[in-house]
């Protein structure tokens, strides 16, 4: 019985700690270039070791459907993930949002409308 104690008190400990390392991205950065129409979103997640801690799906939407979603194996570096997309459906008013998911724990989503 002891033991058993002793073995769930170790989980909770560890469980606890890898989720206090969690976190979602703390910023995006979202760029659309009307004539070229190419989206740049810079995602923040500053992270020790990016191919274990990392920005693992993107998503994109347009006026509010979604229309890309690409997942990743590992973040560019330790301090984020920068994705590009062509969209040539953009138009002048049209909102555009990415959304960032942290592959252990959170997200963070971000839009910007588009100016001619």
């Amino acid at each position: 019985m002891k033991k058993t104690v002793s073995v769930i008190l170790v989980c909770f400990f560890v469980l606890s700690v890898s989720l206090a390392y969690a976190h979602p991205p703390s910023n995006i950065t979202i760029t659309f270039d009307m004539a070229t129409k190419m989206l740049k979103a810079v995602i923040t997640h500053q992270v020790s070791n990016p191919s274990s801690h990392y920005i693992y799906k993107v998503d994109v939407g347009l006026n509010g459907k979604e229309i890309i979603s690409q997942q990743l194996s590992s973040q560019d570096d330790n301090k984020g993930q920068t994705v590009s997309y062509f969209i040539p459906d953009a138009k002048p008013g049209d909102t555009i949002s990415v959304e960032g998911y942290c592959n252990i724990s959170g997200k963070l989503e971000d839009e910007i409308k588009v100016s001619s």
